[in-house]
């Protein structure tokens, strides 16, 4: 499975007891099926994977295999600090049929996770995994970033199939690219830079974006492999705002009450996070409005 296009970082409904609502995630799955996205990150950062447990966890990816259309990519987001959790993890997967694993670094022990440790984990989870792993470097979250240096050492490895880069940094995105073979495949994971990133070589995106503006971000995609340029930067820019405001400002909160405002489901976010205020709620629906004629859904 060649690992390209426009994938949704996809969310984890819950219900108003706090449950993984299942049966919504059936429905948004379906919904997006009848977009142009690639396929699906089923439990990465956007599903709030940190907060699920290890039960809720194999349910989720059950269920978005259960409901993707033929042909899409299926990500999962194994990564967690245990080496040994992260492998289990990715058994799981691996068992379900999903084509990749998402693996990002740990970093709860941050003083500790220099390059070797982080090498020597991507090697052990990536000599173990019976599905080719995709490293995750999202520093605004961990705190630890994974370097062009590392990349490059690690695309070596045989099961390590590409990465997901959500820094933002595009100076960074292509010395990256320079480090790794053509056969590296490099998704962005920042809505933002897009255009960019795909310009120096990147083979597209998994944005949290397109949980709820799907269309939006396959018309950039589609434009940019096009070679239209013009198309192409009218699309990015015009992402920018919602992308800056819900996704970055607002969070996983943000993109869910979106998510509300285009027909999909979204509901409420997992404690410790928090909802939106009816200032936030606000602007959300003038970035939607400014961007989806009134009346469209999904």
């Amino acid at each position: 499975m060649e690992l390209k296009g426009m994938i949704p970082a996809l969310t984890t409904p819950f219900d108003v007891q706090g449950a993984v609502a299942l049966d919504r995630l059936r429905e948004n799955v379906a919904s997006y099926n009848r977009t142009g996205l690639s396929g699906y990150l089923a439990v990465g950062s956007t599903g709030e994977s940190v907060l699920l447990s290890r039960e809720e966890f194999d349910k989720v990816l059950a269920t978005v295999r259960e409901m993707a259309a033929p042909g899409r990519i299926l990500i999962a987001g194994a990564g967690v600090d245990s080496t040994a959790e992260t492998i289990s993890r990715i058994d799981v997967a691996a068992s379900l049929g999903y084509h990749f694993a998402l693996v990002c670094t740990p970093y709860f022990f941050k003083p500790q996770m220099s390059p070797e440790a982080l090498a020597e984990h991507f090697r052990r989870v990536a000599d173990a995994a019976r599905i080719p792993i995709l490293l995750y470097s999202i520093p605004q979250l961990t705190g630890v970033a994974i370097d062009a240096d590392l990349a490059g050492r690690l695309a070596e490895h045989r099961n390590i199939a590409g990465m997901k880069d959500s820094s933002g940094n595009v100076e960074l995105i292509g010395a990256i690219l320079a480090s790794v073979p053509e056969s590296f495949h490099l998704m962005t994971g920042a809505a933002t830079t897009v255009y960019p990133s795909m310009q120096l070589g990147a083979k597209g995106a998994i944005l949290a974006l397109a949980d709820f503006l799907p269309e939006h971000c396959v018309a950039l995609y589609d434009a940019i492999t096009a070679h239209d340029p013009r198309a192409s930067l009218e699309m990015q820019r015009r992402v920018l705002r919602a992308s800056n405001r819900i996704v970055g400002a607002m969070g996983i909160a943000g993109v869910k009450y979106a998510m509300d405002c285009r027909g999909y489901f979204g509901g409420p976010v997992r404690r410790p996070l928090l909802p939106l205020d009816e200032v936030q709620k606000r602007e959300v629906k003038s970035l939607i409005a400014a961007l989806v004629p009134a009346g469209v859904t999904t």
